[in-house]
């Protein structure tokens, strides 16, 4: 008697912890779509789709998009990407609702193993409880998909998770978001989406040499690409863009002012593209108006013209750049990002304008806008030392003031494009 109410009392548990993510109720599936549309988690969580399977294009229709084996480059090395379809061997098939919304909530495997901050559960401990629920209940409904993961590839020391209890100690809050009664609810959900699903600060925000946050949301160097900030500051941030502006970008990939690419261009193709016109605009109204004020970040001196690292600049931009991005450096709304002006080009870090120049770029691919402007590689044509002055003419030129680049700087970047992983 005791081992069969032991058996039912097991049981019961066990339906008490899916029960809230049920693959059976569209409605929580249908909204757990979505929430993992805005939550990107199809651009990490792509990858290698098993043994005789061709590497996965990210798919929101496909659960190869799923299925993980993605390298994730950090400063502490390559961390591959979880598969997360409902396989019983290799994916989460086996996990509880509890189990989901722990590592979500907390950055924990069933184990107790402590999850990297590569997964940004120090964004989505924000998520509630009824939005992991139904994410969680939308992943069970992909078809499972057989592919083994290696989770541990960090080098020593990097590779022993105990140590994340120290980490977590010192730069993780864990708590879900609390509105802001002061603010409208459309506030709100742009903080709810910016701060928690869309974990934005986890690629805008700064790290310190521990992997820790610093000023929050005010732009890094990540996977050789600068992450540029989102603050309200004018010249580097949102502050001198309008709310539709920044809604245009979200859905489109591109404004009047700048183009997406590189990981921001992902961002955009499998998240904020499909999120509802309502959703981007809260998140513009988010950003637009910060929970604190923040400071405005003071201009350097720009360079002379007549300095010579200037000189050869503009020869080389007249020579290579001017006829997308035009002499005054206003570029073709929608089509060439503007220069003059540009936040992204101004950036305390100049890794994403050198990428560019070395290694080319490509705009972000949408529904509303189809066709993805390329940039071409001139780094096959250009030495070090041109790549650092025509980079350090653009940063100074029409208004712009940023620090010059080096030749330094053009070599290093040269070298890591050639071992970087996208």
């Amino acid at each position: 008697m005791m081992r069969k109410l032991l058996l039912a009392t097991l049981a019961l548990g066990a339906l008490i912890g899916t029960a809230k993510a049920d693959p059976d109720n569209f409605d929580q599936v249908a909204r757990g779509r979505y929430l993992a549309t805005a939550g990107d988690c199809v651009a990490c969580h792509t990858g290698s789709a098993g043994p005789g399977v061709a590497h996965a294009v990210p798919d929101l229709e496909s659960s190869y998009g799923y299925a993980g084996g993605r390298a994730i480059e950090t400063p502490f090395g390559q961390i591959k990407a979880a598969n997360i379809t409902p396989d019983r061997e290799t994916g989460i098939g086996t996990w509880t609702a509890d189990q989901f919304y722990t590592a979500m909530h907390h950055g924990q495997r069933p184990d107790g193993t402590h999850l990297y901050p590569a997964f940004p559960y120090t964004a989505y401990t924000n998520v509630t409880r009824d939005d992991s629920d139904a994410i969680f209940a939308y992943l069970r409904t992909l078809a499972p998909v057989q592919n083994a993961v290696d989770r541990n590839t960090l080098p020593f020391p990097f590779n022993i998770r105990m140590a994340m209890i120290g980490w977590n100690m010192l730069f993780f809050r864990e708590g879900t978001f609390q509105p802001d009664t002061t603010k409208s609810a459309e506030w709100n959900r742009g903080a709810y989406l910016v701060e928690g699903l869309g974990h934005c600060g986890s690629c805008h925000t700064p790290k310190n040499f521990l992997g820790g946050d610093g000023d929050h949301l005010a732009g890094g160097e990540l996977q050789a690409w600068y992450a540029p900030s989102l603050t309200a500051d004018k010249r580097l941030g949102v502050g001198d863009w309008s709310e539709d502006e920044i809604v245009e970008y979200l859905r489109t990939g591109r404004n009047e002012r700048a183009a997406a690419a590189g990981p921001m261009a992902e961002v955009v193709q499998y998240s904020t593209a499909k999120m509802t016109e309502s959703d981007l605009k809260a998140m513009a109204v988010y950003l637009k108006q910060p929970a604190q004020a923040v400071q405005q970040a003071s201009a350097p001196a720009p360079l002379a013209a007549d300095n010579a690292q200037m000189r050869m600049g503009r020869a080389i931009y007249e020579d290579g750049c001017k006829a997308c991005h035009t002499d005054s450096g206003q570029g073709i709304a929608r089509m060439f990002p503007r220069l003059a002006g540009s936040q992204s080009v101004q950036q305390p870090g100049s890794e994403s304008i050198l990428r560019a120049v070395l290694q080319g770029a490509k705009a972000a691919t949408t529904d509303m806008a189809p066709t993805g402007p390329a940039m071409p590689a001139f780094g096959w044509r250009l030495n070090d030392e041109q790549v650092a002055a025509v980079a350090t003419y653009i940063r100074n030129s029409w208004g712009n003031a940023a620090p010059a680049v080096s030749t330094e700087d053009a070599r290093k970047m040269r070298d890591r494009l050639a071992d970087v992983v996208e």
